[in-house]
C-alpha cells in the first residue's frame, strides 16, 4: 500500500512532457460503453469518438494532424457489436471491435452460454473477447474450473469489470503487474495488462503510465501489451492539453 501511493505522490510531469504523455495514454484508451440503454446511435459516436478523440486544432500544434492518432479499441455489449463494426468499417479505420460477451459484470452465467455468446460475437466481427471470470470459483479456490488466465493463454490480464463501487486501484494493479513479471522471467512470453474501472482522470492515467514504465519497462507501453479501458477518460485528457495549447 505504501508504495502504491509513492507511485501516485511521485508522478508529476509539467508543460510539454505532459502533453507528449496525456497523447500517449489516448493511443492506450479503449473507449467503452455498457449502459443499460444503448443504442446504434451512441455506439456510432463512440466510435467517431475513437478515430478522432482530439480536436484537430489542438494535434497542428504537436504537428500531429497526419499521424492517425486514434484510441486502442472500442468496447461494446454483444448486442451492439454490429454496431460498432459496421461503423469502425465505415469510418475507415483499424480500430478494433471488442466485446464482453460472457456474463459480463458478473460472470454468473453457465459456460455454454458463455462459449454461444463468444461464437457470435467473433462471428460478427469482434476480434477481441473480454472474460468475466466468475469470482465464486475464486473464493471457493476451484482453480481448475477458473482457469487461471495468464497459465490457461490469455493475451491480458484485466483489473476489474468497472461496475464495482471499487475497481482498478493501485495495489491490486501492482500485485497484477508483479505476477505479469514473474511470468515473464519464467516462460519469456509476454501477457498484456488491461486497466479499467474508475479511471476518469488525466492525473490517474498518468500514474498508471508510471506504474507501468517503472514495474514492466518501456516496451509493455503499447497497446497491444497495455490497454486502458474507459468511457469519460478521453474528454479529461482533452483539457489539460487545451490548456497547454491555449493558456486557458
Amino acid at each position: 500500500m505504501r508504495y502504491a501511493e509513492q507511485i501516485q505522490a511521485c508522478t508529476t510531469m509539467k508543460k510539454e512532457w505532459q502533453a507528449v504523455w496525456l497523447l500517449k495514454a489516448i493511443i492506450l484508451i479503449g473507449l467503452t460503453t455498457f449502459s443499460d440503454h444503448d443504442t446504434s446511435s451512441n455506439v456510432q459516436r463512440l466510435c467517431y469518438k475513437a478515430k478522432y478523440p482530439i480536436r484537430e486544432a489542438l494535434l497542428k500544434s504537436f504537428n500531429m494532424c497526419d499521424k492517425g492518432l486514434m484510441t486502442n479499441a472500442v468496447y461494446v455489449y454483444p448486442t451492439r457489436v454490429c454496431d460498432a463494426v459496421k461503423t469502425l468499417k465505415a469510418l475507415c479505420c483499424t480500430i478494433p471491435g471488442a466485446s464482453v460477451p460472457t456474463g459480463f459484470p458478473a460472470g454468473q452465467t453457465h459456460l455454454k452460454t458463455r462459449l454461444v455468446e463468444i461464437r457470435l460475437a467473433v462471428e460478427n466481427g469482434v476480434t477481441e473477447i473480454v472474460v468475466v471470470i466468475n469470482r465464486t470459483l475464486v473464493l471457493t479456490g476451484q482453480q481448475e474450473a477458473l482457469m487461471i488466465a495468464i497459465m490457461a493463454g490469455s493475451d491480458f490480464i484485466k483489473t476489474s469489470t468497472g461496475k464495482e463501487t471499487v475497481n482498478a486501484t493501485f495495489p491490486v494493479a501492482i500485485v497484477m503487474l508483479w505476477a505479469i513479471r514473474d511470468f515473464f522471467w519464467k516462460t519469456g512470453n509476454k501477457a498484456g495488462f488491461t486497466q479499467t474501472g474508475g479511471i476518469r482522470s488525466a492525473k490517474y492515467s498518468l500514474a498508471c503510465l508510471s506504474l507501468v514504465k517503472e514495474e514492466l519497462g518501456d516496451e509493455w507501453l503499447t497497446p497491444e501489451l497495455f490497454p486502458i479501458g474507459a468511457s469519460t477518460l478521453v474528454s479529461d485528457i482533452q483539457r489539460p492539453i487545451y490548456h497547454h495549447v491555449t493558456g486557458r
